[in-house]
């Protein structure tokens, strides 16, 4: 019969030696030892009790492997293998090299499991206050403070970021699902609802690639970057009325989309413009050999609408929300989306007033009260 432990751990102190170390036994019953780096003590028994909570959790590899990691590596490892295009579109990657210089700035010596949620706190609230820099021929021009939504697209890159060292084990938790952002943002993941009104003036004034785009991705909710534009021609199948997206932003977005009539059309009109390249958006003057920024396009062609701006991608939303508004299933609405999250669903789809005065007139106001054919009341 094993000796009963008289202590589940200690701390001591080496000859001739003011550092506190502590000893403790991990989940196997192995001893561990390991000095605490510090001459206080009360910091060296703080430090044995998140060891033995932390084998309790059965998360001290995970701790200890953090440790020995700082943030600024993690940051490197982060942009090299989790940020670069296939992974992500290039659009994404920039975003997230700019977000990523201030995080070293910030947090670049501290070690990865050092990095609570008050840290996250402190940063949004500093970068809150700071104003926009930019680069002249002199050095860098101060302008005006920056925006709370380009802060909170730091704050997601950041959550993104140590939500895949969570999931490679290198944290036990994302210290930024206990953070709350300092100040509103008006506006955000709210997208524009395109009316078939809009829709119809849009492509009006639009030159004909444009007007193509906006079909296509109005008919087929396509991401207007990393799918559409990229797309090669022997990706589409008219005959089948089908395209294959062959890389996507989720595993889920790899798939075959079915294409409506009028998909198909917008798609044949688009054939027909591209020439003989590979590529059904060609541009000469992208080293890619395709389109890959439309928003000078797209803002000319809003302005001579007379339409509002508002954000090519929000074309998916619209696809999504006149799938809702038709009657279609929200299980089967996230499956066209291609989305893996059926709560993302909720960020494309809206309801606008004039939907929601339509769902009224549907209103059964002597519901429980009908007749059967037999014409015997229903029983309550």
């Amino acid at each position: 019969m094993p000796r009963t432990r008289e202590h589940d751990g200690v701390v001591f102190r080496r000859k001739e030696s003011r550092i506190w170390w502590i000893r403790y036994r991990d989940r196997n019953g192995t001893r561990r030892r390991e000095s605490t780096f510090t001459a206080d003590w009360d910091e060296a028994q703080k430090r044995l009790r998140e060891r033995l909570q932390s084998r309790d959790d059965n998360v001290l590899e995970v701790v200890k492997k953090g440790e020995s990691l700082s943030f600024g590596q993690w940051a490197d490892h982060f942009l090299e293998n989790y940020s670069k295009p296939p992974m992500r579109a290039e659009k994404t990657h920039e975003i997230n090299l700019r977000a990523a210089k201030h995080f070293k700035n910030a947090f670049a010596t501290s070690s990865l499991v050092d990095v609570t949620a008050d840290h996250v706190e402190l940063y949004l609230r500093r970068r809150l206050r700071e104003r926009v820099l930019v680069k002249c021929s002199t050095g860098f021009r101060e302008k005006g403070i920056l925006q709370p939504a380009t802060v909170h697209q730091e704050f997601r890159v950041l959550r993104r970021m140590l939500n895949v060292a969570v999931r490679k084990r290198l944290l036990s938790a994302n210290p930024c699902s206990g953070v709350e952002f300092p100040v509103r943002v008006k506006g955000l993941f709210r997208p524009h609802y395109v009316s078939w009104s809009e829709q119809k003036r849009i492509e009006q004034h639009g030159q004909p690639h444009l007007r193509n785009i906006v079909r296509i991705i109005t008919e087929t909710g396509l991401r207007v970057y990393k799918e559409l534009m990229s797309m090669k021609k022997d990706q589409v199948d008219l005959l089948n009325a089908v395209v294959w997206i062959p890389e996507s932003k989720t595993p889920n977005g790899v798939a075959e989309v079915p294409l409506t009539p009028i998909a198909v059309e917008a798609f044949r009109d688009q054939l027909a413009l591209a020439g003989q390249g590979e590529y059904l958006f060609p541009s000469d003057l992208n080293p890619t050999g395709h389109q890959v920024e439309l928003k000078t396009v797209w803002s000319k062609t809003l302005r001579r609408a007379k339409v509002p701006y508002f954000r090519i991608y929000d074309l998916r939303s619209t696809y999504a929300t006149r799938l809702s508004a038709g009657g279609v299933a929200d299980e089967w609405v996230t499956q066209l989306l291609r989305q893996g999250d059926s709560q993302v669903f909720k960020k494309y789809s809206q309801m606008k007033l004039q939907m929601k005065r339509e769902a009224l007139e549907k209103i059964n106001r002597q519901a429980n009260e009908m007749r059967l054919d037999s014409g015997t009341a229903m029983i309550q």
